[in-house]
């Protein structure tokens, strides 16, 4: 396809203005790579809280809204707020994770109060941020995505088998349409190449639904019924009750967020072509997360951050225009106001998306695998900050329950495998670093003596 385009008077790809025709395409083509995220963390929180299906069509309606307005803030970064880089954003799924964790400890507008204490806390933080990543080195993080997939996987395998002593528990037919789902988003992992290799979690999710089709068990009568435009509901769980303590899990999450959008912002200014520091920019990227996450929260999403995975199309399709992020915001936020668009998607089959979810979370725990790669676990310090942090964020998650007994209050930590663990691995690699600089700091004292 030839196209004519210019650049901005900055001379940066990143500002390269490109036809409609292009743009539209190029914008599409992002949609397609980031559209399951919104719609398995939607099924994720209302089957997990058992939500209506008016509900869960308004969520999913305020999610792909929101990722729209975020996608375009990011892309043009009015007022200091986004990087004017090409960025997508999306629900992240840890932050969904502890969303759930707290929803479920507490109730729903206690979480949606963490996810606008989390915002603000974003803005607060800002300025020190930076200091605090050194707590967070490449072993806590990779310890905190492992135990973010050992928990979505295992929250996620129910909406494949549905509750345990129901009529339908553990339906062949449903365990098999999950399997068959992750077959296929495997299979075309392998045989595609370019941009439909980084969609094959989309092909996946789309073929398994064919299959269910074919085999009845997805029901459409309700799509085209109903008004064709809506619009999402604010505040949809009412008012919102603010817990600093029950939103502390999230809030200790905001920080690694805060440390993975440093980098995103860092590698996309370098793919996209921008000049000067990336550094510099790395704040305007959080407080977009901030803005886009607390006009999330209004609207009952958990955070809405920063992708990673259009990342990877910048650089596959080498096409850097932030205008083309700008373009796919604007149709997330048509998507969003489409009432038979988000029906549709509240009609996917649950074991279908139940597979996806399975394959895309175990994913995070493969990125946090790799981290972990990085440090020596023959060293006594990273084993033990390892393994004492996978045993106190295993437990909750592997036996519920377990600390029913406790206090109100301190449940809400300890019980919270993901902040557990992560502030478990946190506390221990610090513990054994200053041992190590304290031991080696008498080693060299005594060698001058």
């Amino acid at each position: 396809m030839k196209t004519t385009s210019r650049l901005a008077s900055s001379g940066d790809p990143a500002d390269e203005r490109l036809p409609p025709r292009s743009l539209f395409l190029f914008g599409l083509q992002h949609v397609l790579v980031m559209a399951a995220s919104p719609i398995t963390a939607v099924f994720l929180v209302a089957q997990t809280l058992n939500f209506d299906t008016a509900l869960t069509t308004s969520l999913i309606s305020a999610t792909f809204l929101i990722c729209g307005l975020g996608s375009i803030l990011q892309s043009f970064g009015p007022g200091g707020f986004g990087a004017k880089l090409p960025f997508i954003m999306v629900p992240g799924g840890a932050p969904i994770a502890i969303f759930l964790a707290i929803a479920v400890q507490t109730d729903i507008q206690t979480a949606v109060g963490a996810v606008l204490l989390t915002s603000v806390f974003y803005l607060l933080a800002l300025p020190v941020f930076q200091r605090l990543l050194r707590f967070f080195p490449p072993i806590v993080v990779g310890t905190m995505l492992l135990l973010v997939a050992v928990n979505l996987v295992r929250i996620y395998g129910g909406t494949i088998t549905g509750k345990p002593g129901s009529e339908n528990f553990a339906d062949p037919v449903n365990v098999g349409l999950a399997l068959a789902t992750i077959g296929m988003t495997i299979l075309f992992a392998r045989i595609f190449t370019g941009t439909l290799q980084r969609i094959a979690v989309m092909l996946g999710l789309i073929g398994g639904t064919l299959l269910a089709a074919a085999l009845g068990r997805i029901d459409t009568s309700g799509v085209l019924q109903g008004s064709v435009l809506t619009m999402p509901q604010l505040f949809p769980f009412g008012m919102p009750k603010f817990d600093i303590i029950a939103s502390l899990p999230l809030i200790v999450f905001s920080v690694i967020s805060m440390a993975e959008a440093t980098g995103q912002t860092i590698a996309t200014a370098e793919i996209a072509g921008r000049k000067g520091n990336p550094l510099a920019i790395v704040p305007r990227t959080i407080r977009g997360d901030a803005a886009a996450s607390l006009v999330g929260g209004m609207f009952g999403t958990s955070l809405i951050i920063t992708s990673g995975e259009n990342v990877g199309i910048v650089r596959a399709t080498n096409v850097k225009s932030r205008y083309v992020t700008a373009m796919a915001g604007v149709i997330l936020v048509v998507i969003a106001l489409l009432a038979p668009v988000s029906r549709m998607a509240t009609a996917l089959p649950g074991p279908v998306v139940g597979g996806t979810a399975v394959i895309v979370f175990s994913i995070i725990g493969v990125i946090g695998i790799d981290l972990l790669r990085r440090a020596d676990l023959r060293e006594h310090g990273a084993m033990f900050t390892l393994a004492s942090g996978l045993a106190m964020g295993m437990l909750p998650i592997l036996v519920p329950g377990i600390y029913s007994q406790f206090p109100q209050w301190s449940q809400m930590i300890l019980g919270n495998g993901l902040a557990m663990g992560t502030i478990t691995a946190a506390v221990v690699n610090a513990m054994f670093q200053i041992g190590a600089q304290n031991n080696h700091k008498t080693e060299t004292n005594e060698g001058r003596a």
